[in-house]
């Protein structure tokens, strides 16, 4: 993948098919979840180091998903990639499933880091990023926070350490969606702006638009390019992005929705997914 029509057919694979888990289950963290489709896919289209058929390959790159409950949309990337079968998504959070409501590395295949409490993420990035320094077999960590969860004090410290220790293997990305469980960002504890925080650490920073994969794998490439210290790239996205029934609502953490609702959101769904796919075959 790479091309922009690629990455962006993949991300309404992504969309559609995170969609579906949540139908089989009838609620979810659909809001933090859809805003991270497209980084996704520029993850996983192309960007990381990754091999499905061997997922404890010891110098791919890892991904830790410190902003866990977007755990449903991971899922659905791997599945689409190979990691394991697509039918697997359908027991998302159920009794016995290998896909709980936040990412655990000790139950799905292709999951490197298991989601503490918000905040926890940036410790063990920073963690898996130097141990990958030491090692050195240039594998690369990403890792994915929320703005909501910048409202804690260690991703402040991972803030400070990353750029003592030189991690420019780590590259990390804000979900800037301006939504936490509690309400908008700026109204919980707003946290103002986000690249000019990190950039005052010593990181090196972009700002993106985070529906646009395409403009999320140049970002990648660049910060893949810096050397020196650690990367952040902020999303600019939208909480609920492509889910007709959560997108725009204050309160879409979390939520459950009629049969009905989620029938109108796949429709829509689909029918990006359609033209995306005409796109990608021109």
């Amino acid at each position: 993948m790479g091309k922009v029509e690629d990455l962006r057919l993949f991300a309404e694979e992504i969309r559609v098919a995170t969609l579906k888990e949540f139908a089989a289950l009838g609620f979810g963290h659909v809001g933090g979840a859809m805003s991270v489709v497209e980084t996704l896919a520029a993850l996983y289209g192309g960007a990381m180091r990754i091999d499905p058929k061997k997922p404890d390959w010891a110098e791919r790159d890892r991904l830790v998903v410190s902003k866990g409950h977007a755990g449903p949309a991971v899922y659905a990337t791997l599945a689409l990639k190979g990691y394991f079968p697509e039918a697997e998504l359908f027991t998302l959070n159920k009794p016995g499933t290998n896909l709980p409501s936040h990412c655990d590395r000790t139950k799905t295949v292709g999951i490197d880091m298991t989601t503490g409490s918000l905040g926890q993420g940036m410790s063990t990035a920073c963690g898996l990023a130097l141990g990958q320094k030491l090692d050195g077999n240039g594998a690369r960590t990403y890792l994915i926070i929320g703005d909501g969860e910048c409202d804690e004090g260690q991703i402040w410290e991972g803030a400070l350490f990353a750029p003592h220790y030189k991690l420019d293997n780590l590259i990390a990305f804000c979900d800037k969606n301006g939504q936490q469980l509690d309400g908008y960002v700026k109204n919980v504890l707003d946290t103002g702006d986000l690249a000019a925080k990190f950039a005052a650490f010593g990181w090196f920073t972009q700002t993106v638009d985070g529906h646009d994969p395409s403009a999320v794998d140049a970002a990648i490439q660049t910060a893949a390019a810096h050397t020196g210290g650690p990367s952040m790239i902020v999303l600019n996205t939208v909480k609920g992005h492509g889910c007709t029934f959560a997108e725009g609502k204050e309160f879409n953490h979390h939520i459950a929705f009629t049969k009905e609702e989620m029938t109108a959101a796949l429709i829509s769904a689909g029918a990006i997914l359609s033209a995306a796919r005409a796109a990608a075959k021109a």
